[in-house]
């Protein structure tokens, strides 16, 4: 997660953009000039589709898009590019070829039921010029992009020469290029880094009846060797992930709900190429791209997810994993950022918790009380060295911040290493500033941040020092 946050890649996106034009309505009575129903529409909206809801997920991952695309001379043409602009997306590579048509599907819904749908589009090959124009493009921004992702919706733009030069160009700087293909011919895609055919698709492909896992393993390196791919993908809906390289790997889904799977495919082939345009290698990338879509399918209509719901979900499913929990300045402040937006409050207390015992137990629990989301800044070994003497800490900071964070009450440990947790209270800046009751009376660093100071009082005869003491009096 935060080498994409700091990547912040460049993606490259070619493919067949259209526009989803929704009809909205009640159907109460029949039209008399027919037995049809009368639809008394209430709204119309319009959003993209195709390549442009991978556009979608990518600009909410916080990507710089490049869209290199076909459309007509048409005002769906002007709407698409509008609605490319108010995603974010750069779209100036984006072609327009005369007596073309734009593609837009039009629904209409009526009491949330679709019945009917109805297409305006062209579906044949885009002409030699603009294959031309669109490769001369790419070829001019290849170099400042970090990954080309082809979105084949089998509408034209995607032409097997044009595919086959984009692949080609893309090998020769080096740079991952990522299908989601179209139809039962995957000859046009050959020598790209991977492809994100669902079962379906990959046994119509291979013709190989995907029944078990060793007609999984029979089609997905069959795909892999003979389009010489660098990793074979196989996406497996509520199954997870396939990933064919030295064998056969399988990464399990994290969706814990699903509403609706409606562009969960375009959902996958955003995240893979954001991740791998980070640097993440094929396993980190599919766990990211599987946590991307079980997101999405928990929402209705094509959605997209976020960095920062990505990393709220990472942090649910990661309850019981204690070095999760652990950050450092840079992203503990970009988590209390998300969650004082969300309206979340944040409890924040601080200490050396040397040796751990019931005292620290019941004061955390206490403190987790008092709010949403308990933040425990942990002293550096160096800084408990200064405050408490040279024979201390007996446990290094790894082993604290470790125990810390394996506790339930403890949602994220952040290490310091000054004297005092000022720096990093202005970080969090926190609801509730918690500390021991022994600081009655005193001035509590950080009370000038927190909205409020809250003081826990000890379990009676609990500490470290008493725990040392005991240890030494009854050594043997």
């Amino acid at each position: 997660m935060d080498k994409i946050r700091a990547k912040k890649a460049k993606i490259a996106v070619v493919g067949d953009l259209m526009i989803d034009h929704y009809i909205w309505g009640e159907c109460e009575r029949i039209s008399p000039e027919a037995p049809v129903q009368v639809l008394e529409v209430s709204k119309e909206s319009n959003v993209l589709g195709g390549a442009g809801n991978v556009i979608n997920n990518l600009t909410a991952l916080d990507a710089e898009v490049s869209v290199y695309t076909v459309l007509g001379e048409d005002a769906n043409a002007a709407l698409a590019e509008r609605l490319l602009r108010e995603a974010g997306a750069n779209c100036d590579a984006v072609i327009r070829q005369e007596k073309r048509v734009t593609t837009r599907k039009s629904r209409v819904i009526a009491s949330n039921q679709q019945i009917i749908r109805f297409d305006d589009e062209s579906r044949e090959d885009i002409s030699l010029g603009s294959q031309y124009a669109l490769l001369t493009d790419l070829q001019k921004n290849i170099f400042s992009c970090d990954a080309v992702l082809l979105s084949d919706y089998g509408k034209g733009v995607l032409t097997p020469t044009l595919t086959r030069d984009i692949i080609s160009l893309a090998k020769a700087h080096d740079k991952p290029v990522l299908v989601d293909p179209k139809g039962t011919d995957y000859g046009k895609y050959e020598g790209a880094t991977l492809l994100t055919p669902n079962k379906k698709e990959a046994s119509l492909a291979t013709g190989i009846e995907l029944s078990d896992q060793d007609t999984l393993r029979e089609a997905g390196f069959k795909l892999k060797n003979e389009l010489s791919l660098t990793y074979g993908i196989i996406t497996l809906s509520e199954e997870g992930i396939a990933i064919f390289n030295d064998g056969m790997h399988i990464i399990p889904t994290v969706a814990r709900e699903v509403y609706d799977v409606t562009g969960a495919g375009d959902t996958v082939l955003a995240s893979l190429g954001i991740a791998m345009a980070s640097g993440l290698d094929i396993t980190e990338a599919c766990e990211f791209a599987n946590k991307a879509a079980a997101i999405v399918v928990a929402k209705v209509g094509s959605a997209t997810a976020t960095l920062n719901e990505i990393e709220e979900y990472e942090h649910s499913l990661n309850k019981g994993q204690a070095e999760s929990k652990i950050k450092d300045f840079t992203q503990i402040k970009r988590i209390a950022k998300r969650l004082r937006a969300q309206g979340r409050k944040i409890i924040f207390t601080n200490g050396c918790f040397d040796i751990l015992h019931r005292g620290h137990a019941s004061y955390l629990q206490q403190a987790k009380a008092l709010g949403d989301f308990l933040i425990v800044g942990l002293n550096s070994d160096e800084s408990i060295t200064r405050l408490k003497g040279e024979s201390r800490p007996i446990n290094d900071l790894e082993d604290r911040a470790f125990l810390l964070a394996a506790l339930e009450s403890v949602d994220y440990v952040v290490p310091f290493t000054e004297d005092t947790p000022y720096e990093l209270i202005k970080r969090v800046m926190p609801d509730v500033l918690v500390k021991g009751a022994d600081y009655e009376g005193k001035e509590v660093v950080g009370s000038d941040i927190a909205k409020e100071v809250k003081l826990i009082s000890f379990v009676e005869g609990k500490s470290t020092s008493s725990i040392i003491g005991k240890i030494s009096g009854n050594s043997c």
